[in-house]
């Protein structure tokens, strides 16, 4: 694959990142998990704008189903592991302008997504823990919370948990359970598939799927044979990359990064200019950004893409001239993407 870097700004302990079309434009969003902006750029890597400057403390933004100006995102997750005030914000793109508007009070949500069916859009959210004495007290575990996304910002959004009892719960991926749209929850209890009620249902499903202590997860068929496969940091902000096969009814590890790793925190699957892909870095060590891809003869290849930057997440945009990937470099300050090619 021919890959170039492309610095977009600095902005100091740049965490999140998402991307949405606006009128048939880019718009390549960065955030600090710190106390500080999220700036907004075009896919030429030019500064649109700036969607806020503060407060900070975004530790996700994800784009509102059928609102192609609208997105939602965290903020106030701070300070880190320690955050009774984070909440979440609803976003509009008027007049080539961001208009920021409060939703939801959520204390310590970390990850969250919005998962469409059957005409209904649900919000689904995961709280690192319920409540803290300090940064190192995990003693009250977190949650997976749901509601139904309403049509407004102004409009009340009622949640329920579904799930409990979540230990360092910090991880979360979109994929699909059994046909359906799935949201995958990690937890030092392990991995648990969420699925919204569809016509008929009565409520929601959660399905535990692994009892490994795990950090993060993509769900990916990275193989080729048409079984999603599990690919995990493991354990919570851990050293371990792996890819995990479902063989008969248990997902089994069948490859591991053959790198020394510290802090793992990015881990990615899908199709990376058509071909299938997995991406993964680490915030300490090495502090690498790395791609995997698999081969029936040699099996999982790897290739180092960078070392030195410790990114802590990644956005792929997938465009006819050559897919995009969105890189938070956290522990360099950084805002890049990266162009690719085959």
């Amino acid at each position: 694959m021919e890959y170039m870097k492309h610095h977009c700004a600095d902005i100091f302990k740049c965490y999140s990142t998402s991307a949405m079309q606006i009128d048939g434009k880019w718009h390549y969003l960065f955030a600090t998990e710190d106390k500080g902006v999220c700036l907004d750029f075009s896919d030429d890597f030019k500064l649109n704008g700036t969607v806020w400057e503060g407060p900070g403390g975004t530790m996700s933004i994800v784009p509102i189903p059928g609102k192609p100006n609208q997105f939602l995102a965290v903020q106030e997750f701070f300070p880190t592991f320690n955050a009774p005030n984070a909440k979440i914000v609803w976003a509009e793109y008027i007049d080539e302008a961001w208009v920021i508007h409060p939703f939801i009070d959520l204390p310590y949500v970390h990850r969250f997504d919005l998962l469409h069916r059957d005409g209904v859009t649900y919000f689904v959210a995961g709280s690192l823990c319920t409540s803290k004495q300090d940064r190192d007290d995990w003693s009250d575990p977190g949650k997976i919370l749901v509601g139904i996304l309403p049509d407004h910002w102004t409009q009340p959004m009622e949640l329920k948990s579904v799930k409990d009892k979540l230990t360092r719960h910090h991880g979360y991926s979109r994929g699909k359970w059994e046909g359906k749209v799935a949201g995958f929850f990690t937890a030092d209890e392990g991995v648990f598939a969420l699925v919204p009620p569809g016509e008929g249902d009565l409520d929601w499903n959660v399905t535990q799927l692994m009892d490994r202590r795990v950090s993060d997860i993509s769900v990916f068929d990275i193989d080729g044979d048409g079984v999603d496969e599990f690919i995990t940091i493991e354990p919570f902000h851990g050293n371990a990359y792996v890819v995990n096969k479902l063989i008969g009814k248990e997902y089994v590890e069948v490859y591991r990064y053959p790198g020394e790793l510290d802090f793992a925190h990015v881990v990615w699957g899908g199709k990376l200019n058509g071909v299938p892909t997995l991406l993964g870095a680490a915030r300490r060590l090495n502090k690498e950004l790395f791609m995997i891809r698999y081969d029936e003869t040699k099996g999982f290849v790897t290739t180092v893409l960078e070392t030195g930057f410790g990114p802590s997440n990644i956005f792929v945009v997938n465009r006819q001239d050559g897919d995009h990937i969105l890189v938070c470099n956290r522990e360099q300050g950084e805002a890049a993407v990266f162009t690719t090619k085959g």
